[in-house]
């Protein structure tokens, strides 16, 4: 999922971004409600998490706006207004969820959870021969075994599992898994590979190394 982070508390954007970032998920911050729409507008996001007091144009307006042009982008709207009315008038201009500042994070991520769950667009469950991927539930099976993987080796076994059979090159799980643009000196997918082979077992065969470009993950191995 790629969410857009709408907070102009700086503090508490870093944090949304690190914490959702750590749990896989693609995340962009904007601080403000005008360069939120344009957001919204350009790129393609999974979910907004929107708060409402916002500097010049509130979220309110930004939910607003962004329902009368047409996104039906899913919104989770913070705020620290937490009376019925409040929690109404969100909810009327457009929000599909509200909490409460402040707010536990645990709660937050499960809710994050539920929206790729209800995200009928997403095809959630993946197969690649004996590889089943989840990507609602972050939850991956060998064999019908469940593998134990860190949310950037899930993010990684979800792409390869999306591209099945294709050769993905090194460059473009940097950028699309890390976001970051190619470093010659890092062996940070290289080492991420061989960890998630490792966890696969007798099943290491089928993430297929292409040597000189990158991976391919095929349900008979190489």
């Amino acid at each position: 999922m790629k969410i857009l982070v709408v907070e102009d508390n700086k503090k508490l954007a870093s944090f949304l971004s690190r914490a959702l970032s750590e749990e896989g998920y693609a995340v962009d911050v904007v601080a403000d409600g005008a360069t939120a729409i344009q957001q919204i507008q350009a790129l393609s996001y999974d979910l907004v998490i929107l708060d409402w007091m916002l500097p010049e144009m509130d979220g309110l307006s930004v939910c607003r706006t962004v329902r009368q042009r047409g996104s039906q982008v899913p919104i989770l709207m913070l705020t620290a207004r937490a009376e019925v009315p409040e929690r109404i008038a969100g909810l009327d201009a457009g929000a599909d969820d509200y909490l409460a500042k402040p707010f536990d994070l645990g709660e937050l991520l499960a809710r994050v959870r539920a929206r790729g769950r209800r995200a009928s667009f997403v095809d959630t469950v993946l197969r690649v021969g004996p590889l089943v991927v989840d990507r609602a539930d972050r939850r991956a099976t060998v064999d019908g075994r469940r593998i134990d993987l860190t949310p950037r080796e899930f993010a990684l076994v979800a792409y390869l599992a999306r591209e099945a059979g294709r050769v993905v090159p090194r460059t473009e799980l940097l950028a699309k898994v890390w976001e970051t643009s190619f470093d010659p000196g890092s062996n940070v997918v290289e080492v991420h590979v061989k960890n998630i082979r490792e966890k696969f077992g007798p099943n290491a065969a089928l993430i297929e190394t292409v040597r000189g470009i990158g991976y391919r993950l095929s349900p008979s191995g190489p």
